[in-house]
């Protein structure tokens, strides 16, 4: 019974972490090596003019007053969207940006063209205004002829018509919900790029 004890108490004795090492190979003689931890005693700190001090000081915050400048200048700046702008590759793409060298004569066909369709959309313009202006000199002078008949009839005539605004409709405003149905929750993928500043 006591070989039993001391076997488990030889046996723990042996037993030792990683960063112990033992010296003997025989039984335990309590001898052991720490690892080299290469220490060195703390370096004396150098004493600094207070003007190189000042003069790092100021360089901080030069920096970051720099910083938060930059900060303001882009948070005006609005977030770019993809779909809006046209990737690099094909700004770069040399075969996108051929130059098609056209003949004198075809330059000239459409000038001729383009001269065509600026005056063509003048007289469009002109004829729309002038049947604008006959218009309302009509309803004007129809106006002018009522009063002369009558003020009621022109004070009806002049007055607001609410029947056209605001409409109204009698019914359901929105589409009544099914009955028993029950909704599936979906998926929600969020795939927005976060972007920092």
């Amino acid at each position: 019974m006591i070989m039993f004890w001391l076997k488990k108490v030889v046996g723990l004795a042996v037993q030792t972490p990683h960063s112990v090492r033992n010296v003997s190979s025989t039984s335990p003689v309590f001898v052991r090596l720490t690892p080299a931890l290469l220490a060195e005693p703390l370096k004396k700190k150098k004493k600094l003019d207070p003007a190189i001090v000042r003069q790092r000081e100021e360089r901080k915050r030069k920096k970051i007053e720099k910083q938060i400048r930059r900060l303001e200048k882009n948070s005006k700046q609005l977030k770019p969207i993809d779909e809006c702008e046209v990737p690099t590759e094909i700004l770069k793409d040399p075969t996108r940006q051929r130059v098609v060298s056209l003949s004198q004569e075809t330059k000239y066909q459409r000038l001729e063209v383009f001269k065509q369709w600026s005056a063509y959309r003048r007289r469009q313009m002109l004829r729309d205004v002038q049947m604008f202006d006959r218009i309302l000199y009509s309803q004007q002078k129809a106006l002018d002829e009522l009063k002369l008949e009558s003020k009621e009839l022109y004070d009806e005539a002049i007055k607001f018509d609410e029947n056209l605004i605001p409409f109204k409709c009698q019914g359901p405003v929105e589409t009544p919900p099914i009955n028993n149905y029950d909704s599936p929750d979906g998926e929600y993928i969020d795939i927005s790029k976060k972007w920092t500043t």
